[in-house]
C-alpha cells in the first residue's frame, strides 16, 4: 500500500512539474514577458488563476469594461472586431492586456475555438507583479510604443 501511494505521489509531482513547464513556456511566448527570467515568469504564473473554458465560450465581449487579461496556455481562440474576424490566437497569446492599464472598454471580442486553458490576471494582480518586477513596466511601455507605431504606419502609410 505504501509503495502504491509513493508511486501515485511521484506521478503527481512529475505531472505538476510538466504543467509548470508548460505554463512557463507559454508565458515565455508572450511578447510582454519575453525578456523575463524564469523566476519572474514564476511570479507572473503565481499571480494568475487557471481557468478551463469549453469551445465556443465568450472570453471577452467587445465594448464591455475590462478588468483582467487572459493568456492562452492551450487551445485556440478567435478575435473579432465589430463582428469581423481579425485573428486566430493560440498558446502564448495574451488578450485583454489594455484593461490591465485603464479599465477601458474591450476593443474586440474573443471566443474559444477549442477547449482552452487560460491564465487570468486581474489588474490588481498585474500591478503587484509590476511592483515586484520593475523591468516589466519598461517592457510594457516598449511593447505599447511598438503597437502605436504599427497602427500609425497602417493608418498613415
Amino acid at each position: 500500500m505504501l509503495q502504491w501511494f509513493a508511486h501515485v505521489h511521484e506521478r503527481r509531482i512529475v505531472e505538476a512539474m510538466a504543467s509548470k513547464k508548460s505554463y512557463l513556456d507559454s508565458l515565455r511566448k508572450v511578447s510582454l514577458f519575453s525578456s523575463c527570467s524564469t523566476k519572474d515568469l514564476e511570479k507572473i504564473s503565481k499571480a494568475g488563476d487557471e481557468v478551463s473554458l469549453p469551445a465556443g465560450s465568450l472570453v471577452i465581449d467587445q465594448g464591455q469594461t475590462g478588468r483582467e487579461a487572459f493568456i492562452i496556455i492551450s487551445g485556440t481562440a478567435t478575435v473579432r472586431r465589430n463582428g469581423k474576424k481579425v485573428a486566430t490566437l493560440s498558446s502564448g497569446a495574451v488578450v485583454g492586456e489594455l484593461s490591465l492599464l485603464d479599465h477601458g472598454p474591450r476593443t474586440a471580442s474573443v471566443t474559444t475555438d477549442t477547449d482552452c486553458v487560460m491564465l487570468v490576471i486581474s489588474q490588481r494582480q498585474f500591478l503587484a507583479v509590476i511592483d515586484a518586477i520593475p523591468a516589466l513596466s519598461h517592457k510594457l511601455l516598449a511593447t505599447l510604443a511598438g503597437r502605436i507605431r504599427e497602427l500609425d504606419r497602417q493608418y498613415f502609410g
